[in-house]
């Protein structure tokens, strides 16, 4: 069964490859690529079943431990996968409910399918990866789809944000290959497990050093302050599926190679009063830049800086509390923020634009537009009862257990930052909703308004950011089981099984 382990991947790269072939057939690409990533998404599922009583391994090739490339699935990664697979999934329907024209100038098809499916394979390799080489691997391809999905459509915007995110990457990534190089020259290996071993009896310079450079490059990837400029500024231009899953789920992937690499690697860390530090510092100076925005997706943009800042406050407290709210931060976020994305993908079909200047009066064209909008929008500021007040209630009482004074401080920071994104929300929801529209607007917005053009608006679109926005709503629905299933995995994180399953065989 632990060969269940290579097929999210496999299946993502043939699929990439199969929908590159058949690149002069859309309606047979845009099938592969559902089915493939549908595909994900069942074996996602059965993974969170099986690793909730075992951590499953697979050595590449059938070399004995600790030779080769292992892959590895316990419940974080599991999780993570799913969430992950089904965002993707709904990404990709969403964009097949585009018209010819939008198609051909956002997302050409016979670039956009095969390049999408390199990033979810790029994000399910990172997810299983066993060791730190295998990861890196995952980062480059995940920045070579991401550079291309970027800049579709050739505009000078897109070049210019395309620019600056492949720049900032390759910094990022040759600061891995020098952390890879060091780490081997000291410990003689990049497999997690055996690190775990032999890091713990490296002197403490040392293995300050090493945390250093693997925070700095996860740090880079998951936009924590003071490295998360360049996320504001090339997000904004990508069209909306891109910035969708882009938003949903790269900077997720360097959380979750923060977690890892802490969890196992630096279980008795020594930066972590700089890690809350910089964890404060993110959710409090990325939400002042979003309530200064006067664009949707800037301010999106902002919001989603802001909000790693509460998964940093999480991983910074070291405990089981602090990782098991953190994990469920994280898939919590995954969900709302790609779901606020794909509203405004439909917002700006709509209203013409996304500049709050130029919209008003949304909510009187199409309700099931602002309840699209409301429920993401108060999920993402937590108000009760939905999954983002249970995640950040439970990184409150982390915070209030352990008692420091950073903690406390994060605790202040986390109850800020909250309200001011209720304040951004109802910036959007006031301007974009509520208000009257200007002059120059009102001609495309009633374009929706008459019933009888109003199937101008694409009902796959409209169904698929509804399917997406119930996925987080049961969050909240299941939120007893979920909490319990991440509590399972924060603890196993901290129990040292992790060593034991990869270098003794298997769960």
């Amino acid at each position: 069964m632990n060969n269940v382990l290579a097929v999210p991947v496999l299946l993502s790269l043939l699929g990439a490859a199969a929908t590159f072939l058949a690149g002069r057939h859309p309606a047979l690409q845009r099938a592969i690529s559902i089915s493939a990533v549908a595909g994900v998404s069942i074996v996602a599922a059965v993974l969170v079943g099986m690793t909730d009583t075992q951590t499953l391994t697979l050595w590449v090739g059938g070399w004995p431990a600790p030779l080769g490339i292992v892959l590895v699935a316990d419940r974080l990664s599991a999780l993570m996968l799913l969430v992950a697979s089904l965002v993707s999934l709904a990404v990709l329907v969403y964009s097949t409910g585009q018209d010819e024209d939008e198609v051909r100038r956002e997302t050409p098809v016979s670039i956009f399918h095969p390049t999408f499916l390199l990033l979810v394979a790029g994000v399910s390799n990172a997810f299983l990866a066993g060791d730190l080489f295998n990861l890196f691997v995952s980062f480059e391809l995940l920045l070579f789809a991401s550079y291309v999905l970027l800049t579709m459509g050739g505009t000078r915007d897109r070049i210019r944000a395309g620019s600056v995110y492949v720049v900032v990457n390759l910094v990022s990534s040759s600061l891995f290959l020098i952390a890879l190089a060091t780490i081997y020259a000291a410990a003689g290996t990049v497999n997690l497990a055996q690190l775990a071993e032999r890091l713990a009896v490296l002197p403490a310079e040392v293995q300050g050093v090493l945390q250093a450079l693997l925070l700095g490059v996860f740090s880079i990837k998951a936009a924590i302050f003071p490295l998360s400029a360049w996320l504001p500024h090339s997000y904004p231009t990508a069209p909306a599926p891109v910035t969708a899953v882009f938003a949903g789920l790269l900077t997720k992937v360097g959380v979750y190679a923060i977690i890892r690499t802490q969890t196992l690697l630096f279980p008795d860390s020594s930066l972590s009063l700089l890690f809350g530090i910089a964890g404060l510092a993110t959710m409090v100076v990325g939400i002042l830049g979003a309530i200064a925005q006067v664009e949707i997706k800037r301010l999106l943009s902002f919001t989603l800086v802001s909000h790693i800042g509460f998964m940093v406050f999480g991983i910074s407290l070291g405990s089981a509390a602090g990782y098991a709210g953190a994990i469920f931060y994280a898939a919590h976020h995954i969900t709302i923020q790609c779901t606020l994305f794909l509203v405004t993908g439909l917002v700006e079909r709509v209203g013409g634009s996304t500049a709050l200047d130029r919209l008003g009066g949304l909510a009187k064209v199409m309700p099931m537009l602002a309840v699209l909008f409301f429920v993401p929008a108060v999920n993402l500021a937590g108000i009760p009862p939905f999954s983002g007040f249970i995640a950040k209630l439970a990184l409150l009482q982390a915070g209030v257990a352990e008692g420091t004074p950073l903690a406390w401080a994060l605790v202040a920071g986390a109850v800020l930052t909250s309200l001011l994104t209720l304040y951004a929300m109802a910036k959007v929801w006031a301007r974009a909703f509520w208000g009257e529209a200007p002059q120059r607007t009102l001609r495309n917005i009633r374009r929706f308004a008459d019933p009888a053009i109003g199937a101008a608006m694409p009902g796959l679109m409209m169904g698929t950011t509804l399917g997406l926005l119930a996925l987080a709503t049961g969050f909240t629905v299941a939120a007893g089981p979920m909490y319990g299933y991440v509590s399972r995995s924060a603890a196993a994180l901290l129990d040292g099984s992790y060593v034991l399953s990869v270098l003794g065989g298997g769960g």
